[in-house]
């Protein structure tokens, strides 16, 4: 009855919550209140993460009582030095990384391979034969 309803305290919930990857790939697991396995992982369109273990991550849960989770995202790390709004720099551990910058340049870091067809200035690249 009404009465009930006044004495008890609703259960808290969150829709969020900060976790520690134990088990990587495709689908993790991740340790919040409770180790929770097999979630799917999302990030923004055209680019892929695999979360390494240990990880600190984002647990956004969903459906009726938060059943449903998924890995959004991870603590941003060092923002390089003069960085600004709308420039991308993606990163990983081994120190690889890719700088897409406002000005329009492109920073390249790490063991760079290029496969497939290379065009400067709209022309076929070819190494000068000096």
């Amino acid at each position: 009855m009404w009465l009930s309803r006044q004495i008890k305290p609703a259960v808290p919930t969150a829709d969020a919550d900060l976790g520690m990857t134990t088990i990587t790939g495709d689908s993790v697991g991740v340790v919040t209140r409770g180790e929770v396995r097999a979630l799917p992982v999302y990030g923004p369109g055209g680019y892929v993460w695999m979360p390494e273990s240990g990880a600190a991550v984002l647990v956004i849960k969903g459906g009726p009582g938060g059943e449903e989770q998924c890995v959004a995202g991870t603590r941003q790390g060092q923002i390089p030095d003069g960085m600004g709004p709308g420039e991308v720099y993606l990163f990983t551990p081994g120190g690889n990384s890719v700088y897409l910058q406002s000005d329009g340049s492109i920073r390249l870091e790490g063991d760079i391979r290029i496969q497939g067809s290379l065009t400067v200035n709209g022309e076929p690249y070819k190494p000068c034969e000096c």
